[in-house]
């Protein structure tokens, strides 16, 4: 299709700022941009600073980062180096959501670049950077602060998605493809992404009103009785602070999500689609659970990677997200596979081993961890999604007095609103 790439580019831009981060006048913004060889995307990260500066943003404190590096380091640093990660960034990350800023992070990853580095090594650093940024996590879960993250088309991501075309056509397709998922092709971007949020939020309203005691997921592969967390909260369409600041923390986004009971899970999910982890894909895999934790795993490739991720912690083997996506949805309509979490977590249903958003449970950011644990909340230093919906997933809400209602169908929504 023919379109002004420019213009599009600094829409992409003005909705990330305004709509994902809401970038809000007098305070500060943290933005972690990447190192690429590529100059549309140094000029993406360029407009991006102008938008937060035109949306009146004090100082944008923009932080580079080059995935080349980390690769580097797993093949050269000492072994014991990786419990080692860069704490004064995430002080500083902390400081500016404290105060009520915001952090966005333009994310590009070449999908098989850690294919083949030690597991050991990226489990234990990541865990090490997530305990880092713990205590901001909980500012985010009590609505202080904004946090927001994109995508953006670079050769090696797009060799990997679209291996069919030629190699010259393949990143500016991805690119078409993240406009069109993210409606830089409407009149007005920044309204249609307020319809859309409120569509959301309405289904997730729906669905709240419901409070269902429990899911049941039928589909080939899978049979899973996923119980749900007391006074769970479903939400979807984007967050708000204390201070009544809306903002979307995924884009593109099509998801309804809530709170798993961590310790009432019990039967086998299989996932269908690959997970990327760490840089390393886990592909053809099932987890089979029981009394909310996972006894047993199979994966045909990626096995021993996925293993790791589950030895982390204890909330590592059990469920902190269930979110809902229609099967139609506009990623999924476009049939690719995008080996990408933030775009193929929103072309399907999907679940997320380990920590549980606390804003899923009423009051969840606010109780103790023992009280917030009885009532069926997860915690850990991983959430990790996998997706497991389809065409051919049926979905049932099975409430208080033991009744069952559809919720899904073939992988569409059962119920208006």
């Amino acid at each position: 299709m023919s379109y002004d790439f420019d213009a599009a580019l600094k829409n992409y831009a003005d909705v990330l700022v305004r709509v994902g981060a809401n970038v809000e006048p007098g305070k500060k913004l943290v933005f972690n941009a990447p190192v690429t060889d590529d100059p549309t995307i140094l000029r993406l990260c360029r407009y991006i600073v102008a938008s937060a500066y035109d949306a009146g943003a004090r100082h944008v404190i923009v932080n580079w980062a080059d995935e080349q590096e980390f690769k580097i380091r797993l093949e050269h640093a000492p072994d014991d180096s990786f419990t080692e990660a860069n704490e004064w960034n995430a002080k500083a990350l902390h400081q500016v959501i404290e105060e009520g800023g915001s952090a966005f992070s333009l994310r590009v990853a070449d999908p098989s670049l850690l294919e083949g580095q030690d597991a050991q090594k990226i489990a234990t650093y990541r865990a090490t950077a997530a305990a880092l940024r713990q205590p901001t996590r909980k500012l985010w879960n009590q609505g202080i602060g904004t946090w927001s993250l994109a995508s953006a088309s670079f050769q090696p991501w797009a060799d990997k998605v679209l291996p069919n075309l030629p190699e010259d056509e393949r990143v500016a397709k991805l690119w078409e493809m993240i406009f069109q998922v993210t409606r830089m092709f409407e009149d007005d971007p920044v309204a249609a992404w307020k319809t859309h949020s409120q569509a959301l939020i309405n289904r997730a309203k729906a669905l709240t009103d419901k409070q269902y005691t429990s899911l049941k997921f039928i589909a080939p592969g899978t049979d899973l009785t996923l119980g749900l967390a007391d006074n769970h909260i479903w939400l979807g369409g984007g967050d708000t602070t204390q201070d009544g600041r809306h903002y979307m923390p995924n884009i593109p986004t099509e998801e309804v999500f809530t709170m798993p009971h961590r310790a009432r899970v019990d039967g086998t999910l299989t996932a269908t689609m690959p997970l990327i982890y760490s840089g390393t894909m886990i592909d053809d895999f099932s987890l089979t659970f029981k009394g909310g934790k996972v006894v047993d795993v199979k994966a045909a490739k990626g096995e021993a990677t996925l293993r790791k991720m589950l030895e982390i912690d204890e909330g590592a083997t059990h469920l902190g997200e269930i979110a809902l996506v229609p099967h139609s949805s506009p990623i999924s309509q476009l049939g690719t596979l995008f080996y990408n979490t933030l775009f193929d977590e929103n072309a399907s249903c999907h679940v997320a081993l380990g920590a549980a958003y606390h804003n899923t449970m009423k009051n969840g950011p606010f109780m103790s961890e023992e009280d917030y644990e009885a009532a069926g909340g997860n915690s850990s230093l991983v959430h990790t999604d996998f997706m497991i919906g389809s065409g051919e997933m049926q979905i049932d809400g099975i409430k208080a007095d033991g009744s069952s209602e559809p919720v899904m169908r073939d992988g569409e929504w059962a119920f208006d609103i």
